[in-house]
């Protein structure tokens, strides 16, 4: 097989969890094949670069093997080259952890959390 519709492809490699979602995504502007906008009948071939945004993330694959029924999350994998960046650091924003069994903070140490929750994310 030389090439396949895009909206199938996503379906089939798993990046989509149904073939409706990729569609939809496809129409709504939020798959781009080589840099352009995708229609859901783009056709993808081996060596084309796929931005999906889907549930909030973006990935960025590039399409090593066309495939256009699904198959199992293994063979997936190899279907596609993963090119996706790494989230940025700032996005891991640590938690309070208090230990186990100390029970609800007090009025003094709620403050404190306060403070420091409002001194992590930049606010006044």
């Amino acid at each position: 097989m030389d090439s396949t519709r895009v909206d199938r492809w996503l379906w089939s490699v798993r990046l989509a969890k149904t073939r409706s979602d990729a569609a939809a995504a496809c129409r709504g502007g939020h798959v781009r094949v080589n840099d352009k906008p995708a229609k859901p009948a783009t056709p993808v071939r081996v060596g084309d670069t796929v931005r999906a945004r889907m549930h909030a993330t973006t990935r960025v694959v590039e399409v090593a093997r066309v495939i256009d029924k699904r198959v199992g999350a293994p063979e997936a994998v190899r279907c596609y080259i993963d090119n996706t960046p790494a989230p940025p650091p700032e996005a891991a924003i640590p938690v309070a952890r208090r230990e186990r069994g100390t029970g609800r903070p007090t009025k003094r140490e709620r403050r404190v959390l306060d403070e420091w929750h409002r001194t992590l994310l930049g606010r006044p």
